[in-house]
């Protein structure tokens, strides 16, 4: 007993030790590193050469510029931090001549925080360098110049730009896959995590829904992270020329996303399946050992990093393949009606998990450096088409000038929060009005559950960091010691800022308190101000949320509603294409699988932000929940029906086929219209939906008893893909028309 405690003791020490070294190679880390060295080394100069005004004007260009520094292809980072620098060189500018009576600065520092907030409508690359011109805005508050004029000033924040520019330059010359490598980490645990659940699933005493819900949620992880790395892949190969090293990694991911896609495209019936594993005892351990397999291999690769000799060997997951298939065999052989069924389903999962083991091997083949003539390389044009590029158009402004837009609502609301904050705070007399201003920027969020939450996790950090300085401030009167500590807890908090945002708000509370330490003595004075700033600025922001023109999720629930139908008709309709198409096409129909995963993702994120609202504002949380649950339902039919046709050597379309996908088409073109028409009479509305809808079921009958009879009598060439296909239309038309009666309920 004491042995199986020091192991397990072992264990979490070498776990943590793990994690420890992960994180400290990590961008987060190497960035916080960067940060800090772009901030101190101005400062420090400035000190030595006695030009401190200059050293703080270079610090703070390159604090301003780096949120821009984040992952993303190498180009579009550059001309995000010289976007960001450009802004923040106009920002001071004007900032500098913000010396206004106080009834004509309100007004006008709303503006332009409305103006600034406003440029995220171009996107999350756009919406970090608003950020950095907010900073900027707030912080122009907090420096009176003393030997500079504001041109100047101005002119030597941009150079703190182009100093972090360099910084971040330099260390991609140092370590250019760095970041390319630590996506991969995470989405290799990530798929392993989740083919695990997959495992877990099927055991008949765990909590499915739970686990089924959990999966949803690491699908919208993964999705994010697969258009991370092609964005970083492909785009890089575009800008750059195609390395050996983007291609390799390319094929990786395709690898990736087929498993992630081939396990979805593999729905399971678990009622029918725990029947089965009762009749058929000893099927289950073995399937979930090698699903767990599966799973243990692809989070060893992530542990692996670039070290090839700890990528893990075949040998088990043959082992484990081999048994399951000589089981099967024997079952296959046994002459009995009852053991049909039971066969033909452990058939069906034993040759998916075989695709997983072969593309799993095919990973650890790319990634023990293979010869390059042994690769067969993405093309660049087919490649491209899978980048989803942010539009830049100018007219992307006019069309959400409007409070249809939520980042218009956003801007709006966070300029009024603005306004009212600093009254607040001047009118009071705040020691630090510009600290409330801070506050409100990095808090309010344009979603209720985000605010809600950094509103929370910002207080918390505040007050345990403010009682940490307390302590120290208490015990050590040393400026040294309080510049270590303030540079230390200035990385430890950039470190932090997107793994636990507690933490990164305790460390800024340190940092900030440690530098002013350094300035002024009185020090006990700041902490209590930067703690009723923060709360101030705290409380504003969530009110604002819930008053000044909130964004519910059931407000805009439906658009996200009708894009997922829109994608799913999208891969349907290609789907039909190319299995009545002679010349196989694979681009549009994979594009358009893509798109369909994406939007299915958009739709669970949309509706766990609806999950995290008040309750009052959950409108048919029920329906929607289902609808959620019935567009994940539907986009594993398709992706289902999509693998096996562009697997299998199939038969020509039958006009019976064409007819059906027409139908399927058809009802999900209803409730799309029922979504975009909410204002139309509701009675009136479902009882046309329901006559079409039983018109529709009446044909689509039609098409399958024709279908099924024509199989019946042996005049379809492969009864085995006619079957399956006739299964996969008949459940896709039942959750079409599914989706149809709900979407005029909603």
């Amino acid at each position: 007993m004491v042995k199986g405690r020091f192991s397990m003791l072992n264990n979490t020490i070498a776990v943590n030790f793990r994690e420890l070294l992960q994180f400290l190679k990590s961008t987060d880390f190497s960035k916080a590193i960067l940060v800090a060295v772009a901030v101190t080394v101005p400062i420090l100069l400035g000190l030595y050469f006695d030009r401190l005004e200059i050293g703080l004007a270079l610090c703070f260009g390159a604090f301003w510029s780096s949120p821009s520094d984040v992952s993303g292809s190498y180009r579009h980072k550059k001309i995000g931090i010289l976007c960001s620098a450009a802004l923040v060189v106009v920002v001071t500018f004007i900032g500098g001549y913000l010396d206004l009576n106080l009834f004509v600065l309100i007004p006008v520092l709303g503006l332009l925080t409305f103006t600034i907030a406003y440029l995220s409508v171009f996107g999350f690359r756009a919406s970090l360098i608003s950020f950095s011109g907010l900073l900027a805005l707030v912080l122009s508050f907090a420096h009176e110049l003393q030997n500079l004029e504001v041109y100047q000033y101005a002119l030597f924040v941009g150079l703190g730009g182009l100093w972090y520019l360099f910084l971040a330059v330099v260390w991609h010359r140092i370590n250019p896959t760095g970041e390319v490598e630590e996506v991969f980490t995470e989405t290799y645990l990530l798929t392993a995590k989740f083919l695990h659940i997959r495992g877990r699933l099927i055991e008949s005493n765990t909590k499915r829904d739970d686990l089924l819900s959990e999966l949803q949620k690491i699908q919208v992880q993964l999705t994010e992270n697969h258009d991370s790395l092609r964005e970083m892949l492909i785009v890089s190969r575009k800008s750059s020329g195609q390395s050996m090293y983007n291609g390799k990694r390319l094929l990786v991911l395709t690898q990736l996303v087929e498993m992630l896609e081939t396990a979805i495209s593999n729905p399971v019936n678990y009622a029918k399946m725990d029947d089965i594993f009762s009749r058929h005892r000893g099927y289950m351990e073995m399937f979930q050992r090698l699903m767990f397999r599966i799973s243990d291999q692809l989070e060893k690769i992530g542990h692996a990093g670039s070290d090839r000799r700890k990528l893990p060997n075949n040998r088990e997951l043959k082992e484990c393949v081999g048994r399951i298939k000589e089981e099967i065999t024997k079952l296959r052989s046994i002459p009995k009606n009852e053991n049909l069924e039971g066969f033909l389903m452990l058939q069906n999962l034993f040759e998916y998990q075989e695709k997983q083991v072969e593309m799993l091997r095919k990973i650890k083949w790319l990634l023990d450096d293979p010869k390059p003539e042994e690769l067969e390389l993405i093309d660049e044009e087919y490649a491209r088409k899978f980048v989803a590029l942010p539009d830049y158009d100018p007219k992307v402004l006019v069309q959400n000038f409007s409070f249809a837009s939520s980042i218009f609502k956003h801007a709006l609301r966070l300029a009024v929060t603005v306004m009212i904050g600093y009254g607040v705070g001047t009118i009071f007399e705040f020691q630090n009005p510009y600290w409330i201003l801070l506050t409100i920027i990095i808090i309010l969020r344009p979603s209720y559950g985000l605010t809600k939450a950094r509103s929370k996790d910002r207080i918390i950090g505040t007050l345990i960091g403010g009682a940490i300085a307390f302590v120290i401030v208490s015990l050590v009167q040393n400026t040294y010691v309080f510049a270590v500590l303030g540079i230390a807890s200035l990385v430890a908090a950039f470190s932090m800022l997107q793994r636990n945002y507690k933490t990164a708000a305790t460390f800024i509370t340190l940092s900030v308190i440690f530098i002013y330490g350094i300035l002024r003595p009185d020090i006990l004075t700041v902490i209590q101000f930067r703690i009723l700033d923060t709360v101030v600025g705290a409380a504003l922001s969530f009110l604002a949320t819930l008053w000044l023109w909130p964004t519910w999720g059931f407000l805009n629930i439906a658009k996200n509603f009708e894009d997922s139908l829109r994608a799913h008709k999208n891969f349907l309709i290609e789907i039909g294409r190319f299995y009545s198409a002679k010349e196989k096409l694979l681009a549009p129909l994979r594009v358009t699988r893509k798109k369909a995963f994406v939007e299915t993702s958009n739709l669970s994120s949309a509706f766990q932000q609806m999950v995290q609202e008040p309750r009052s504002k959950q409108r048919n949380i029920d329906e929607v929940y289902e609808f959620v649950a019935l567009s994940h339902a539907f986009l594993a039919s398709l992706a289902s029906l999509s693998s096996y046709i562009q697997n299998h050597n199939t038969t020509e379309a039958s006009e019976g086929f064409k007819s059906a996908i027409a139908q399927i088409g058809e009802n999900m073109d209803r409730a799309m219209h029922s979504l975009a028409h909410e204002g139309e009479n509701t009675d009136f509305s479902i009882k046309n939906l329901e006559r079409s809808f039983e018109d529709n079921r009446s044909r689509f009958d039609t098409i399958a008893w024709d279908f099924e009879n024509a199989v019946k009598t042996g005049k379809v060439r492969n009864l085995q893909e006619a079957y399956l296909i006739l299964e996969q239309l008949r459940w896709l038309f039942s959750l079409s028309g599914k989706m149809l009666k709900l979407s005029s309920k909603i």
